[in-house]
């Protein structure tokens, strides 16, 4: 008869690699297990998802999307649950560099046990192909912790806009909710008196995480002790103000945010005292071509910040792919980076009135060092002026989701640096109704396709949009959403990356079904 543990081992592999991605197989009685000879794609069976503390303003409003794509391959067979919790409140105070450790211990013991499964879910999506939504308002809203299971893990995403009307912080900040991971890239933050910005760390689970906060500038680390060993507690976020960190006032800097213990979600929010403000998300991890898609048309000035984290320079080509191919903007070819240090480039109105994406090279091709970069990018003039960020992001690879789209406010900037690509676009239906609706755009090598995406008929409410790659490729996407307040057109540009909605998982590698007791 065939062995209950040896069955409950296969089971319990199976259930590993569709939540992690990875599952190894090992023979009862110690042999080295065969060589696996094939291998398939399975739906994830469970997603997290942070979404930073909205913002410090009593005149912000907040809304949240959550969505998971219908999947064809059918997933897993329950049912399962996606929900976006708040954190506890409490933890969300700002972290301050003379508190004693003591302290956020005091913290994790008292505050960390309020955690997000008690409260009721800010958002509950209840089915694929439909979103949910929720809303906050105020300074003192918490930051969310969220997981879905079943069928409604595969390529969950969720999306934060915030709306601020007036004051220093005023702006459109948007954000999609992040995976929790334990290290994370932002150039384009600042420590400039016009400039507030935070470092928002967010902990899922139910043990304290340690974090670290280094800081780079254009003359290498920013040193400080106070940076070390932030105490996340369970199930809740603290907020840094990275000018607490340094005594020196850079205009740009790069946040290294990692963990010692645990895992976080990390954004940076940003505000400026003339732009107003958004959400640095994290770069993509270092790599020796990076690109940066779906700068606005209308932008009046853009800024390139860059790092190289390892041993070495970098000398990077600077490439503006357009809507007609890929140019070198003249005066602006190449940019020298140089290790543990930040650089930083002025491109003013790049796009000259024509939606684009930025790549960086290298300058020459056997020299590939890995950088990290961000753009900094501003429309309006004057007491108009609106900022948005744009990090270097991955291609949207099999299929890539973006949230909380509107009726003629989104833009879908599609960008095939390399080779032509062709993706179909789904307008999801809409929170509220409608149907929806798909269409396929093929981006020649080398260009950028600025389009108004579809929108599904009959659409009440927000909805989501899906691309998925069909052929050729890689194509990397962004999706700018604007919203007029006072007169300014305020705005926030996210990019769209891999949903990793499904994992490999190896064969078994030795058939267990012939074990006996």
């Amino acid at each position: 008869m065939k062995s209950t543990s040896s069955l409950s081992l296969i089971a319990g592999v199976v259930a590993l690699a569709a939540v992690t991605g990875f599952a190894a197989l090992n023979v009862p009685d110690g042999s080295a297990p065969a060589e696996a000879k094939t291998s398939s794609r399975l739906p994830v069976e469970r997603t997290s998802l942070l979404c930073p503390a909205p913002g410090l303003s009593d005149l912000s409003e907040t809304a949240y999307t959550a969505y998971t794509p219908p999947n064809k391959g059918g997933g897993s067979g329950t049912a399962g649950t996606a929900e976006l919790l708040a954190s506890a409140k409490d933890g969300e105070k700002a972290h301050k560099p003379d508190e004693e450790d003591g302290k956020g211990e005091k913290d994790e013991k008292d505050k960390g046990k309020k955690g997000a499964g008690k409260d009721k879910p800010v958002v509950s999506l209840k089915e694929p192909g439909t979103p949910a939504t929720g809303k906050a308002s105020g300074a003192d809203s918490p930051a969310l912790v969220g997981t879905a299971t079943g069928r409604l893990a595969p390529g969950w995403t969720a999306q934060q806009t915030t709306t601020v009307e007036a004051g220093d912080g005023r702006g459109l900040l948007g954000i999609g909710c992040t995976v929790p991971d334990t290290d994370f890239w932002f150039p384009a933050a600042s420590t400039a008196k016009t400039r507030e910005d935070y470092v928002h760390l967010t902990n899922p689970d139910d043990t304290a995480a340690v974090a670290d906060i280094e800081l780079y500038g254009p003359e290498g680390s920013l040193k400080s002790d106070v940076g070390e060993g932030i105490t996340v507690p369970a199930g809740s976020g603290v907020r840094v103000l990275i000018s607490t960190l340094t005594s020196k006032a850079v205009d740009d800097v790069t946040v290294h945010v990692t963990t010692r213990a645990g895992r976080v979600g990390a954004a940076v929010r940003t505000a400026d005292d003339t732009t107003g403000s958004d959400w640095l998300a994290a770069s993509a991890e270092p790599a020796g071509t990076v690109v940066l898609p779906g700068i606005p048309a209308d932008a009046t000035s853009v800024r390139l910040v860059a790092f190289a984290p390892g041993d070495d320079d970098a000398d990077l080509r600077i490439k503006l792919v357009g809507k007609s191919g890929t140019i070198t903007p003249a005066g602006h070819e190449e940019l020298h980076v140089k290790s543990n240090m930040t650089a930083a480039l002025d491109l003013k109105d790049l796009t000259r009135g024509e939606a684009g994406s930025l790549m960086l090279v290298p300058a020459e091709k056997s020299r590939a060092t890995p950088v990290v970069a961000a753009l900094r990018v501003v429309r309006g003039t004057g007491d108009k002026r609106e900022v948005g960020y744009i990090p270097a992001t991955g291609p949207v690879g099999a299929r890539a989701t973006v949230a909380d789209n509107r009726a003629k406010a989104s833009v879908l900037s599609l960008t095939a640096p390399a080779a032509a690509g062709t993706v179909e676009v789904t307008a999801s239906a809409g929170s509220g109704g409608g149907t929806p609706v798909s269409k396929t755009y093929k981006i020649p090598a080398g260009t950028t396709l600025a389009v108004t995406p579809p929108v599904p008929a009959g659409l009440k409410g927000t909805y989501a949009l899906t691309v998925e790659t069909r052929s050729g490729g890689p194509v990397h996407a962004a999706r700018t959403l604007t919203e007029k307040v006072n007169g300014i057109e305020m705005f926030t540009v996210q990019t769209l990356t891999d949903d990793r909605g499904t994992v490999e998982v190896p064969a078994a590698r030795q058939d267990l079904s012939v074990l006996d007791d």
